[in-house]
């Protein structure tokens, strides 16, 4: 009864242990590392343009809106450090839990492996085998008793392989464990350390703050003059572009007059019949016979700027790619926002702007985001240039160049170099760059450059 009983106890250990699975999950966290990697080279491209920016004694604005940034990076990269932490802990719980659960199968294993040696020893003599065997009821009995004293010897030695590997895969899961708990040390401390920089900055901003306030008359001066200057500018834009629009339409009926075919006035010959020949003239009191009259073509109401399937192909195309459009310049960040906000350091002041300001680095190459044709090239009325493209029905405007490398109707390609960025009032290098659609005869719409553009590339 002893060996049947623990033959039993062998197969249902042998059960229990194949339904216990160790899984090594090793925590991946390729994804939090390379976004680290992308903030902390934003925030060192920022501090690239904030030493260019702190050498000029003028600059004043662009030194704040280079720190807000930076700021705000670096938020972004301790919350993304917190993320990281977050992932080690829940890895650090899970290996502990299954390290748990491994020591206790070992225990488990090691009970039972003690069990089956100890039995070994106490039924050591081969009378009790002989016994075993002997006292079957029949042969095929026999031949099962047999059949489990050899699966007992083959359980012994799988169960000396089973402590084995489940001691290595211990010692494994213990060394990952420790590894994790490492680095989750070195990200603590990389907190710490970005936390105390956070700190740095913040005082820096806020200094820089107080010292603008001071030339607070002065900057609202400037804000004024800007103001006029971009409505105006916004002004000629829209003209611009119901020229483009009355050109088109002339286009477009041009064109339609050139594939019309003038139709002739027929005379039904049953009510007029052919003059005989000779007669040359009609009879005094004889009206002369009526022309048909040839039907007007349909007006056309609102007719679009596009003209052409290439045009139109033209602004799908453009219209598709909301979200990913390519940046003006391949470097820098937005230092102003489209829209009504407040003046950073005039909250009283209400700032509108018809595009966004792109704070890069400087001399840096202005490229159009899209393929489309240039339609206008003009002045500011200082030493700065506006290039505007059209993409179909819309177009982008690029405002704040120091050089123009484009030509008036020529087309240029998604990132064609069109000129060079120039500097702002206070010297630092800044494109203004909005995005605008014609609606045909219903005029033309602002739209928000941020919600069209991807990322910087």
């Amino acid at each position: 009864m002893r060996i049947i009983s623990f033959i039993l106890c062998f197969f249902l250990s042998v059960s229990a242990f194949a339904q216990i699975q160790y899984i090594t999950r090793q925590p991946t966290k390729a994804e939090l590392d390379a976004k680290r990697k992308e903030i902390q080279d934003a925030i060192n491209e920022t501090q690239k343009e904030l030493d260019d920016i702190k050498n000029n004694k003028k600059a004043t604005m662009g030194e704040l809106s280079a720190l807000q940034n930076k700021l705000a990076y670096r938020q972004n990269l301790i919350g993304t450090i917190n993320e990281q932490l977050n992932d080690i802990d829940n890895s650090i719980k899970s290996s502990s839990k299954e390290i748990l659960t491994m020591k206790q199968k070992l225990e488990q294993l090691k009970v039972r492996y003690a069990q089956s040696i100890r039995y070994a020893y106490e039924t050591r003599s081969s009378y009790d085998m002989l016994a075993f065997l002997f006292s079957s009821r029949d042969f095929n009995d026999a031949m099962r008793r047999m059949k489990y004293l050899k699966k007992f010897r083959e359980f012994r030695k799988a169960q000396v392989e089973q402590i084995r590997t489940t001691q290595a895969q211990l010692q494994h899961k213990i060394g990952t464990l420790n590894a994790t708990k490492a680095q989750k040390d070195e990200l603590l401390n990389t907190q710490v350390q970005e936390k105390q920089v956070l700190i740095k900055e913040t005082e820096k901003k806020d200094q820089v703050i107080q010292e603008l306030k001071g030339k607070e008359k002065e900057l609202l001066k400037e804000i004024e003059k800007n103001r006029k200057v971009a409505q105006k500018i916004d002004n000629y834009i829209k003209l611009q572009i119901e020229k483009e629009m009355e050109l088109a339409l002339k286009r477009a009926e041009e064109e339609a007059a050139k594939k019309k075919t003038p139709e002739v006035a027929k005379v039904n010959p049953s009510v007029h019949p052919p003059a005989k020949p000779g007669a040359t003239a009609v009879k005094p009191g004889n009206a002369a016979p009526a022309a048909v009259p040839v039907p007007k073509a349909p007006e056309r109401e609102n007719p679009s700027l596009l003209l052409t399937p290439t045009d139109v192909a033209l602004s799908n195309n453009f219209e598709d790619n909301k979200g990913k459009l390519y940046w003006p310049v391949e470097k820098g960040y937005i230092s102003d926002h489209f829209g009504q906000h407040p003046h950073p350091l005039a909250p009283q002041v209400m700032m509108d702007n018809t595009g966004i300001d792109i704070q890069t680095t400087p001399n840096a190459d202005v490229r159009a985001v899209f393929e489309g044709t240039v339609t206008n090239i003009f002045s500011t009325g200082g030493s700065q240039e506006v290039v505007m493209i059209q993409h179909g029905s819309f177009f982008t405007v690029y405002n704040g160049l120091a050089s123009v490398s484009v030509k008036k109707d020529q087309h240029v390609s998604t990132r064609e170099v069109i000129g060079r960025v120039a500097n702002n009032d206070e010297d630092v290098p800044t494109i203004k760059f909005q995005i605008w659609k014609s609606n045909g005869k219903k005029g033309s719409i602002k739209l928000n450059p941020e919600q069209w553009i991807g990322r910087p590339h």
